[in-house]
């Protein structure tokens, strides 16, 4: 869609927005109000120095307000379905490990998903005691640990695998994480994790951003920021990691409008905390975003979607029983030698 459309969009939203200007909250923001429950919703797969940038205390706040919700449930499919393709990737390494590490863990996204005869016994970290005490049954032994995912409080090489699931993005000191990972990880462990990648929601941040800057000209940053994957490779190698895979899957989920998109994402405690957001919105601002965020990006059902670009990483902590890569010059056959064996097999061919 266009500059023109989209202007022509916010100029019928005029009429609608000249009554009294209320007030409504940001998304990704600190909400008062109960999420709504009456939504359809749809799943399809497809070091420096440490920076302040998140309220670590308040997103403590936040997942503690989502885990004590009655129909919180409905609010776990994201986490679930990306909880289920980290589990599918410890499942590609044929063996068993005796201690695993779940860093904010939750109510076992993962675990839910292993077994025992993949992992011997689980500690479960997360910073929101209430999370922790609804988590889900398990068949693996498992201890829970109310703590920071920013100060792990373990010894080192104590763990033969860590993973984590949707919950680095809110770490201040990433680089200062994925070292302290790869410390509390014995020799030839391996960790296996899931963030959220710099697209995500990006049909909400542009909607937000044209309605505001129309609006009130200018925006302030409703979304918080995420790391990019061509980055990603750079801090596991510079945490000591080795033998590093690093890869993208896109889940779209549908839904009616964007005000279900922000009301399940306070639901899933992943309300923007960072210390510079803006925790309002004018309502007629809210309108603009709404009709934009309709006609850039909606379905033919009425429906819109938000796209969660997840990366997926995996990293060893080295060991000397691991491959290692022939030195340079070691090699006895050139690429130019393979391509004559190529040209003369053919020759005799014709």
């Amino acid at each position: 869609m266009n500059s023109r459309g989209v202007q022509k969009v916010l100029q019928g939203l005029q009429l609608v927005s000249s009554a009294p200007a209320g007030r409504i909250c940001s998304p990704l923001s600190s909400w008062n109000s109960r999420p709504g429950s009456g939504s359809n919703r749809a799943l399809s797969g497809s070091g420096r120095g440490s920076m302040n940038v998140f309220n670590r205390e308040m997103k403590k706040r936040q997942k503690n307000w989502a885990a004590v919700l009655q129909d919180g449930h409905q609010y776990d499919y994201l986490r679930d379905e990306v909880g289920s393709r980290v589990a599918d990737r410890v499942y590609d390494i044929t063996r068993t490990f005796p201690l695993a590490l779940d860093i904010g863990g939750g109510k076992s996204h993962i675990a839910d998903h292993l077994n025992k005869d993949v992992v011997e016994r689980l500690f479960l970290t997360d910073i929101s005691q209430h999370t922790l005490k609804h988590r889900r049954p398990s068949e693996i032994p498992t201890q829970c640990i109310l703590a920071d995912e920013e100060f792990l409080p373990f010894k080192e090489n104590t763990f033969d695998l860590v993973l984590s699931s949707l919950t680095l993005h809110w770490i201040n000191d990433l680089p200062g994480a994925l070292r302290q990972i790869h410390q509390v990880l014995k020799p030839d462990g391996v960790f296996i994790g899931a963030m959220v990648g710099g697209e995500t929601l990006y049909e909400l941040r542009c909607s937000l951003q044209l309605a505001e800057t129309e609006r009130e000209g200018g925006f302030s940053p409703h979304v918080s920021p995420y790391t990019a994957v061509t980055d990603l490779g750079n801090l596991l190698g510079q945490a000591g990691f080795n033998m590093l895979t690093v890869d993208i899957d896109d889940v779209q989920v549908h839904y009616p409008g964007i005000m279900e998109v922000m009301t399940d994402l306070q639901g899933m405690g992943e309300s923007n905390c960072a210390w510079n957001r803006r925790s309002m919105l004018h309502r007629d601002t809210m309108l603009a975003a709404a009709a934009i965020y309709k006609e850039m990006y909606g379905n033919e059902d009425g429906s819109v979607p938000a796209t969660f670009e997840i990366l997926y990483m995996i990293g060893w902590k080295p060991h000397e029983s691991q491959a290692k890569p022939a030195k340079r010059g070691s090699a006895t056959v050139s690429f130019g030698d393979l391509g004559k064996i190529s040209r003369q097999s053919s020759t005799k061919e014709s």
